[in-house]
């Protein structure tokens, strides 16, 4: 079979899905958080954004995003080449969906954007994967590529180091949930990519993507730093944001919303 027929006759949802459920083991308030982002982008920009899906991986949240407002576009940036592959496979026939390979601790990764400027930039789970300096430059080309009145919103990984003991009981329940659940058949981050390793559509953007970012079996989340909700919103204000704070918080992670 030619490498043309496999990709159009790959069940590009079945990959989708999988991915959720996968960011679901981590992330049993998952749906939550975005319905919550989605919420606040009604709230403020109105029903029919123009979206840049940050860090989008296989598109997660342009997928909500489209399927609440039909009227919106979304654009989706990303360097991992193999949940790129799967976010262009699955959106191929939405117009309204478009994806842009790029890496965003380069200093003009904005250049490769379709549009000047977006009514609102949404992130999950994604950033904690960049170093202090490199967030805080981050964030300034975020306010760059943002209108007037257009929102950031960033969900992840926030943890209140003036709270050490609530962050080891949560920490220890909800890994012994994770072991619970894996222990039941649940695919973790490591079992997912095997198996897209595996994929003959997959293997080469995969092989790619461990080039890149390294090997999940080692450890591909060595170099992220992790910070407070409060300084997030900080941050965000010093880059140029008007307003900024928490909307939505769960005992590990936190939604923070700046509003330009």
């Amino acid at each position: 079979m030619a490498e043309t027929d496999m990709i159009a006759g790959t069940d590009w949802r079945r990959w989708q899905t999988s991915w959720d459920r996968q960011q679901e083991w981590y992330l049993p308030d998952r749906e939550e958080r975005f319905a919550v982002m989605l919420d606040a982008v009604e709230a403020l920009v109105g029903p029919a954004p123009k979206v840049l899906d940050l860090a989008c991986g296989t598109g997660s949240i342009t997928d909500r995003v489209l399927r609440r407002f039909p009227g919106a576009t979304s654009t989706g940036v990303d360097l991992d080449p193999a949940l790129l592959t799967i976010a262009r496979g699955y959106f191929a026939a939405d117009s309204r969906a478009a994806f842009v390979t790029a890496d965003l601790r380069a200093p003009d990764w904005t250049g490769a954007l379709p549009h000047r400027a977006y009514d609102a930039v949404l992130t999950s789970t994604a950033l904690h994967w960049l170093r202090t300096d490199e967030l805080r430059t981050l964030y300034g080309q975020i306010a760059g590529v943002l209108r007037d009145g257009g929102v950031f919103v960033n969900a992840d990984h926030m943890p209140d180091p003036a709270t050490p003991r609530i962050n080891e009981a949560v920490h220890a329940f909800d890994k012994a949930r994770r072991e619970r659940e894996k222990a039941a058949g649940r695919q973790d981050w490591q079992d997912w990519w095997e198996t897209a390793a595996a994929d003959p559509v997959l293997a080469g953007p995969v092989a790619e993507r461990f080039r890149i970012f390294g090997n999940p079996a080692e450890g591909d989340h060595a170099d992220g730093e992790t910070q407070s909700a409060a300084w997030h919103a900080e941050a965000l204000r010093a880059a140029g944001f008007a307003e900024a704070r928490t909307v939505w918080a769960s005992p590990a992670d936190a939604m923070v919303l700046a509003l330009k």
